[in-house]
């Protein structure tokens, strides 16, 4: 527990048996006192066994989902055993557990979802051509939306407190890029308060991205449309407090 909160960090691994250990070791290391849930999506090689051996408490799923099913499974997980918060941690080594305080801080100050920006000032991860573009459209719409300033809505490094917790166990979207972009227009249409924190994004310890960067630049401008269309359509989500 972190001050009297039961916090889960949920880390999606697709073949990562290569640095999964590490990362595991380093969140027990740095957050005493948190659970670690390793959802191994369907991985070919030994994440699963590297896994357990650095402690962490593993689901295995019988082929692969995506990042999306990953986490749907880890939000259901942290629902069906009451956890307060949920924090989205990828198994590459990108996120920077040293980040998570600073999460949690902004969910005690009244957020439901918070995000950390590669975008906000800190550090010097950065994107080019296309897909820069596309990110800054949707991050000026969602920004709106929201009526704060977001810069990285396709930011994976998340946390979640119970309610979205409750909301996500339930519905959350599948399809590459929907668990980041989908699901914060679902919650910002349904009431409920993002913000982000600036980080540092850290390179890519092992692996290799789930996908190219050209698919996720086509991608982006898909979602980029669907996005200017989001007001007219009904939301996922029902009003904050109410489910769908």
């Amino acid at each position: 527990m972190i001050d009297g909160k039961r916090v889960l960090i949920i880390m999606p691994a697709w073949n990562e048996a290569e640095g999964v250990a590490d990362v595991v070791k380093e969140v027990y290391t740095t957050l005493p006192g948190v659970d670690v849930l390793v959802v191994d999506d369907g991985s070919a090689d030994d994440t699963s066994a590297v896994a357990r051996g650095a402690g962490a408490t593993v689901m295995t799923l019988p082929y692969n989902l995506g990042v999306g099913g990953a986490m749907r499974a880890g939000y259901r997980y942290a629902h069906d055993r009451g956890y307060d918060v949920a924090i989205q941690v990828d198994a590459d080594g990108q996120h920077d557990p040293r980040n998570v305080p600073e999460l949690l801080a902004r969910l005690d100050a009244g957020a439901d979802l918070v995000m950390g920006a590669r975008f906000a000032g800190t550090g010097d991860y950065e994107t080019r051509g296309p897909r820069k573009w596309a990110m800054l459209v949707l991050a000026f719409w969602l920004s709106r939306m929201a009526k704060t300033k977001l810069t990285d809505v396709t930011s994976g490094f998340r946390a979640s407190n119970r309610d979205l917790i409750d909301v996500f166990a339930h519905w959350y979207p599948v399809e590459y890029l929907g668990d980041t972009v989908e699901s914060s227009i679902a919650v910002v249409r349904a009431g409920y308060r993002i913000e982000q924190v600036p980080v540092a994004m850290r390179p890519r310890a092992t692996g290799t991205p789930s996908q190219s960067p050209w698919k996720a630049t086509l991608y982006l401008g898909r979602i980029g449309m669907i996005l200017l269309l989001a007001l007219s359509r009904r939301s996922a989500l029902g009003p904050k407090g109410k489910g769908k």
